[in-house]
């Protein structure tokens, strides 16, 4: 293996003797194109994502393939009538229950994702698209879906949407060298006592990736072949923590690539003994996993709308001088949005662990020009050329469903720019926190829980954006949640407890 792969554009994957250009993967393909593309298999992997954002999916016959490639197939919806751990939830939803027998969905798989696994024989794999099988519509919770129906709002005016994903996360060294599975060593070794794969804090080290190459450089290159490039990829600071930024593009491809990603770190870690953790918070004392989205607008040109043509001289705030009008009403829509959408960016009770004060994460409404501690950083001139123009939006842990942040950051952005919404707060200036006394912003939720009510009131502005069949399916799931954590009895308790009461 060499260490660093070929873009997409050239690269060569390899299925046993057969070569497959990159540039054939795609859209390129259609029903018709499929036998021949699938000549030399025998098998076909396709897979969905449930609500968690954890691919949900199977191995199906060449054959079985062939005939639903178009129609699709019945995929039973109880994966999204369960939660993460297959445990049907508490109170029973509309999509998905005991009434309706779990009943089979519409699964038609989208060609355009079409890529091979490259640790699995390079089996070819599709995702699919969930569709209710009597309306064929989609269902409301259907991640691609949801995300497909704030980017049609964008498409219908002519313009398109690009975004970046960053994630970062820890990584865990099986103890056991007789066994590289993370589902067996995790029950032999209590979580919280896995070794790091490395100690101490040292972010951007380049000596540090070198203790373990094999898996830095497998992770990296398995991306490339499996289309979800890295453009980045460092240690951030934490024992064990890593970072990658994936290569930019349209808003619908990245979500996907954004769920592969972690499909491939997961993977290639099995064959590492390495188990990877995409926790927003796993360490008590130290710097969570965030998973920043960056995002913009573009014309059917490819140019930058959120870019203003020339530095606006009477701008309210110096920070937006150089941001278009429609750029302020997206991030207006932003602002505005971000208190009722939360349960979309910080989905698990853990994610409030890391949405805390002096932590560098964003605990308020609140924004700036290249302003890390803001929930979002406006990026800019004079600090990047017109044609980056973006938002980074910082509140979203790596815990989180791609297609439901970047679904929340359109839908919301879009709300702003049709409502032509204005700026309802103030940048934070240079050296200015959003921790501590409340000063500066709204305070975001500060529990799942609190976040949840909020998301899933009558007149909340996810019911507006969303549907209520999307908001009361995805609220109930979270609701579910916080009762589970709210009925367990956590580590803490017994060591605080146990002896002194």
């Amino acid at each position: 293996m060499t260490i660093c792969q070929l873009p997409p554009s050239v690269a060569l994957i390899t299925r046993r003797s057969l070569l497959i250009p990159a540039t054939t993967m795609g859209s390129q393909i259609t029903a018709s194109s499929l036998p021949q593309l699938l000549e030399h298999d025998t098998c076909v992997k396709l897979a969905g994502i449930d609500v968690d954002g954890i691919l949900r999916g199977k191995l199906v016959s060449k054959k079985k393939f062939l005939s639903i490639a178009e129609a699709g197939f019945g995929f039973c919806s109880v994966i999204f009538g369960w939660d993460m751990h297959d445990q049907t939830y508490l109170k029973e939803l509309k999509v998905s229950n005991a009434e309706n027998g779990y009943r089979d969905i519409l699964a038609i798989p989208d060609l355009s994702t079409f890529r091979r696994v490259p640790w699995e024989d390079n089996v070819p794999f599709f995702l699919v698209n969930f569709f209710d099988p009597e309306t064929k519509k989609p269902i409301a919770p259907c991640s691609r879906g949801l995300l497909k129906t704030q980017l049609d709002k964008v498409h219908a005016k002519g313009y398109g949407a690009m975004a970046g994903a960053e994630y970062e996360f820890y990584t865990f060294r099986n103890p056991n060298s007789d066994s590289a599975s993370p589902a067996g060593f995790l029950l032999q070794n209590p979580p919280h006592q896995l070794p790091s794969l490395t100690e101490g804090m040292f972010g951007y080290s380049l000596n540090r990736p070198v203790h373990n190459k094999d898996w830095y450089y497998d992770v990296y290159n398995t991306c490339a072949r499996f289309s979800c490039d890295i453009e980045g990829w460092h240690t951030e600071s934490g024992p064990g923590v890593y970072e990658a930024a994936l290569e930019f593009g349209e808003v619908a491809d990245m979500a996907d690539r954004a769920s592969l990603f972690k499909y491939v770190v997961k993977s290639v870690g099995i064959n590492h003994g390495i188990t990877p953790c995409f926790m927003a918070k796993p360490k008590q004392g130290l710097p969570g996993n965030s998973g920043h989205m960056h995002i913009s607008i573009v014309d059917g040109d490819g140019k930058n709308l959120l870019a203003r043509d020339t530095t606006d001289p009477d701008a309210k705030w110096n920070d937006i001088a150089a941001l278009s009008d429609l750029g302020r009403h997206f991030l207006a829509g932003l602002l505005e949005g971000l208190p009722d959408i939360m349960p979309m960016l910080a989905p698990t009770v853990n994610s409030y662990k890391r949405l805390v004060e002096n932590f560098w994460a964003p605990v308020t409404v609140s924004w700036g020009l290249e302003h890390r501690a803001a929930s979002i950083r406006l990026i800019s001139p004079p600090t990047s050329k017109p044609g980056a123009t973006r938002f980074e939006v910082r509140t979203p842990g790596a815990d989180s469903n791609p297609h439901f942040v970047l679904a929340a950051i359109l839908g919301c952005g879009w709300r702003g720019v049709e409502k032509k919404l204005e700026i309802p707060c103030p940048p934070l200036a240079l050296g200015q926190d959003t921790g501590g006394a409340g000063d500066v912003g709204e305070r975001l939720a500060k529990s799942l829980k609190e976040a949840t009510a909020r998301f899933m009131r009558k007149d909340s502005i996810a019911r507006e954006i969303f549907g209520d069949d999307f908001v009361d399916h995805f609220g109930g799931t979270r609701e579910n949640e916080v009762r589970l954590f709210d009925e367990a009895v956590t580590d803490w308790e017994m060591k605080r407890y146990i002896e002194t009461v």
